[in-house]
Formats: C-alpha cells, sequence, structure tokens
C-alpha cells in the first residue's frame, strides 16, 4: 500500500512538473512550431534555441533556461492566406537580401513607385522552405538556390548558406568582450551567413549588387530600449530619414550612444554609417531584466548600400546597422508590433563563383539589473540608470 502511494505521488508529481514546463513561454512556442515543422532546438547547457528550416532558416526563438521567449513569433500568420507584401512569421533572427530601396532595390518591380502597395519581399527569404544540410545538437547548416531581380532590372542567380551556431559561455563572453557571473543565465548563438554569385555576370556598381541583411525581431514592451552605440559624438550623422521624422522623446543621444524607444508603437526607423558605426548593438527590458546584445561585421572602409525607398540618394551611401520599432501603416494595421535590430554586409561585388561572408551573433543575458548594468556598461558604454533616466526625460 505504501509502495502504491508513493508511485501515485511520484506519478501526479511529474504530470505537475511537465505541465509546468509546458506552460513556459519558450515551451509553448516550440509546441506551436512543431506543429507546422519539423524544427531544429540547438542547445548548450539549459539555453536553447529553435531553428526553422521551412521558414527561411529562421531563428525563431531562443531561451536561457528560465523558461522566457526571446523571439517575436506571430502565431496569427501561420494558417492564414498568403499576404502580397511580408509573411511576417517573425523570428528572433532571420536572413534577407538587400537592398530594400534605391536603384538596386530588390523589393520593388521595375518603374513601380517605391510605397507600400508595391513593397514585396521576394519568396526565396519570404515563404520558400530552405535545404537543411546538416544538423547536430549545437549547430545547423541550411541553403538556398536564389534568381533575384532588382528594380535596374538586373537579374541574379546566387546561392546563401546559413549555418546557426550555439555558443557556450567562454565563447559568448569572448564575442561581447565582457564576463559574467554564473548569477547571470545567457544564450547565446553566432549566425555565419554566405552569399555566392552563381552566374555568369559579375555584380558592379552599374548591375547593382546585393548584400547580406540580418534582422532581429522582439517583442516590444513599454519601456524597451534600443541601445548603439556609435564612433565619436556625431549624432548628425545617423540617419532618421527611413519612415518620416522621429520625435525627440522616441530619440535621445547621450556620449556617442544612441538611444531609440521599442514600444511597438510608432513606425520609424534609424540607420548608422559604416565609418561612425561599431560592431555592437543593444537592447534592455527592465520588466524582463533582459540585457540584449547583436555583435557582427563591419567594414568602415566598404560601399554599403542605401536601404530608404528612394532612387535619388547615392546607391552606395547606406548604413551598416539598422533599428526598428513596428507601429501602424497609413491605414492603421500593424504588422507586429515588433522592433528590430539588424546588420548589413557591405554590397557584394562578386565575379561569378565569388562569396562574401557576413557573420551576426545574439545574445540575451537575464538577472539582477546591478549585474546587467556592469554588462552593459562595458559592452555598450552606458549604465542601465543612464538608459532609464534619459529615456524618462
Amino acid at each position: 500500500m505504501i509502495k502504491a502511494r508513493l508511485s501515485f505521488i511520484v506519478s501526479c508529481f511529474t504530470i505537475l512538473f511537465s505541465s509546468c514546463k509546458d506552460d513556459t513561454p519558450f515551451e509553448k512556442d516550440l509546441n506551436f512550431l512543431e506543429k507546422y515543422d519539423s524544427v531544429i532546438v540547438l542547445s548548450r547547457g539549459d539555453a536553447e534555441l529553435i531553428v526553422s528550416p521551412k521558414y527561411q532558416a529562421k531563428v525563431f526563438t531562443s531561451t536561457t533556461g528560465d523558461g522566457l521567449s526571446h523571439g517575436w513569433i506571430n502565431y496569427d500568420v501561420f494558417d492564414a492566406p498568403p499576404d502580397p507584401h511580408m509573411n511576417a512569421y517573425g523570428g528572433e533572427n532571420r536572413i534577407w537580401l538587400g537592398p530594400e530601396g534605391g536603384p538596386f532595390s530588390l523589393f520593388f518591380p521595375k518603374g513601380f513607385v517605391m510605397d507600400f502597395a508595391n513593397w514585396k519581399i521576394p519568396a526565396a527569404f519570404d515563404t520558400e522552405p530552405w535545404k537543411l544540410v546538416f544538423a547536430t545538437d549545437t549547430n545547423a547548416l541550411m541553403q538556398k538556390d536564389m534568381k533575384l531581380a532588382n528594380y535596374s532590372g538586373t537579374e541574379f542567380l546566387a546561392s546563401v548558406e546559413r549555418e546557426i551556431i550555439a555558443l557556450d559561455k567562454p565563447s559568448i563572453e569572448r564575442l561581447i568582450g565582457a564576463s559574467y557571473s554564473d548569477e547571470i543565465r545567457a544564450v547565446g548563438y553566432m549566425t555565419k551567413n554566405k552569399l555566392t554569385n552563381t552566374g555568369s555576370r559579375t555584380w558592379n556598381d552599374s548591375t547593382g549588387a546585393p548584400c547580406i541583411w540580418i534582422l532581429d525581431m522582439f517583442t516590444p514592451s513599454a519601456k524597451t530600449t534600443v541601445i548603439i552605440p556609435f564612433e565619436g559624438d556625431t549624432a548628425s550623422r545617423v540617419n532618421t530619414s527611413y519612415f518620416g521624422k522621429i520625435p525627440a522623446s522616441r530619440l535621445k543621444f547621450r556620449d556617442g550612444v544612441l538611444l531609440f524607444k521599442a514600444d511597438g508603437k510608432k513606425r520609424s526607423k534609424i540607420g548608422i554609417p559604416p565609418d561612425v558605426a561599431r560592431s555592437i548593438a543593444g537592447s534592455y527590458d527592465p520588466d524582463k531584466k533582459t540585457l540584449t546584445l547583436t555583435v557582427f561585421d563591419i567594414h568602415p572602409a566598404a560601399p554599403y548600400l542605401n536601404m530608404e525607398w528612394t532612387t535619388e540618394k547615392p546607391p552606395f551611401s547606406g548604413d551598416a546597422i539598422n533599428a526598428y520599432n513596428d507601429g501602424p501603416l497609413e491605414d492603421g494595421r500593424l504588422l507586429g508590433p515588433f522592433y528590430e535590430l539588424e546588420s548589413v554586409s557591405p554590397a557584394a561585388f562578386l565575379a561569378p563563383g565569388q562569396s562574401l561572408s557576413h557573420y551576426h551573433s545574439v545574445f540575451h543575458l537575464t538577472g539582477s539589473e546591478d549585474l546587467l548594468d556592469t554588462i552593459c556598461k562595458k559592452t555598450l558604454g552606458i549604465s542601465l540608470q543612464e538608459v532609464k533616466k534619459t529615456m524618462d526625460q
């Protein structure tokens, strides 16, 4: 009788534990995504991330092991009819090819006005599945052949490879340039993205050239702030003209650091040109006590593509880093809401058979604000108290 009761108690505890685990935001996201794709879960200890070959080689979301899920996933889109502009499945790390606007845009048909009605993401990185080359417990490699046409009428044949690598603590500390105690939970991964010219024509400044564009989609909150350090005190070099003027209450500067409100309530975007950009950006959510960092390649002297929706600006005078805050479109609709941290490669001036690579890594650190503050000052050059004080003014 005693043995039977003990067995019953153990069974109840197991069911209760499994139920609680399934109720965490990360487990809910994983269970949802497994309905639509044979997703891959990469891990390092308790830290995990969900990768999807079917959904364009995205990292959909990740967790430090505390149950929080750090990526924005748009549940409503998976069963919805195809959208003619963007199928916003979400994903905290995805790959596009640029430029978005300009005379060499990949997002507008030749001769059409560059407005939202004509804007469309190429299917190769919007809806089409990618090939899984291999996967292990800690990394996965995916590949996609593409045929694209730009606004000037040039056709491109390309192959894109994308490897996702879950990182251990020493690798995270090395890449962010800061150590952290075991009281901090962390998840980090590197993405290696390679673009190859598989056609017979060289990509140059006459035909136009694509670039690798990495975009990280996260869930906004009323107090989330994007934090981007840049070289010198050159706030005038920051590009704020993508989607109209940004109110001063949403964009502030402190000693070489840009602070940008990421609440998902005002559609706006900023850019940092390569000659003043640093190879790191981040954000902080005080409600979740989460510091997010992204680390990526920067080539200060290289030509970067202008992404703005205009043909009036020089096409190779673009930004290396962007941040986007979602908000209502002119007709009141929302794509999200979400916010993004983005990095791009230089223009890929490639002869047939040549390749260009772009590395972009993502890190989430959760824990006490005091411990996170030390990391933020070391990596982004500003204290979390200064961030909150400045944005509350």
